[in-house]
């Protein structure tokens, strides 16, 4: 069985690390290099940098931020947040990026998941889900989660995987900093739909909840801010903590026996 991943999420605003409570009330949690420093030596598996305003800006995610994090770290990096277009894309890449991520611009022209696919590999595209509960099923919202769309959670990941993406990053708006736990129905909705990796996000407050995306969520890796940022739990705490109980993770070499 493949290793589930632990991936700390660093939602941007003009150069520092915020984190809200269902996409509102942003606060200041620090500077992203520095936070990916820390990570890095904790012995997380992967970054995502979110720069929450571009889209809504109309401008592209910030390449010194990209740059500053890239050189802090031996992981792979994901970049989000006003990549609309193929130069968009290429210009995070370029940074320091090895992935990025697609969200309002994937639903404006699916095309694009396609191309960038095709020019840097499924593993690059990654496509961002924001969902919220609405009566029996689990509606798309673009644009930081301020517009809703007529798509629905499943049917768009499974498009979006025959498209060629190369993941799924799904968010519940519901869960968002709530630290409530992940939205286990939404995760194992889209994760049973789609053949592709489904990383959930929104909601993590404890180790548990973690343990249970990746069991009754069927997730293949959880994302997180608040829980690491504010240094209430390590990530080598967690990941013992999941291996103690037969989850497969990659421990820091620190506590290999």
């Amino acid at each position: 069985m493949l290793s589930k991943r632990i991936i700390a999420c660093l939602d941007v605003r003009d150069g520092r690390v915020v984190k809200g409570i269902n996409f509102e009330g942003l606060r200041e949690a620090g500077d992203p290099a520095e936070l990916a420093r820390r990570y890095n030596v904790e012995g997380i598996d992967e970054i995502v940098i979110l720069d929450v305003t571009a889209t809504i800006e109309s401008r592209q995610a910030r390449a010194h931020t990209i740059s500053a994090v890239a050189h802090e770290i031996f992981l792979p990096l994901c970049v989000g947040g006003g990549i609309r277009t193929e130069e968009d894309a290429a210009a995070a890449i370029e940074a320091g990026a090895d992935k990025v991520s697609l969200n309002t611009a994937a639903l404006q022209n699916p095309a694009i998941i396609t191309t960038l696919a095709n020019r840097y590999g499924s593993q690059a595209v990654v496509v961002a889900i924001d969902a919220k509960r609405q009566g029996g099923r689990f509606a798309v919202y673009v644009r930081s989660g301020q517009a809703e769309t007529p798509r629905g959670a499943v049917d768009w990941a499974r498009e979006a995987a025959d498209r060629g993406a190369g993941e799924i990053l799904l968010t519940s708006i519901d869960r968002d900093g709530t630290r409530s736990g992940f939205d286990c129905e939404l995760t194992a909705a889209v994760s049973s739909a789609v053949n592709i990796p489904v990383i959930a996000s929104g909601g993590a407050g404890s180790f548990e909840h973690f343990a249970e995306v990746f069991t009754a969520g069927l997730a293949d890796a959880a994302l997180a801010a608040s829980i690491f940022h504010f240094n209430e739990h390590s990530v080598e705490e967690l990941k013992q903590y999941l291996a103690a109980r037969q989850i497969p993770v990659r421990l820091p070499a620190s506590t290999r026996t």
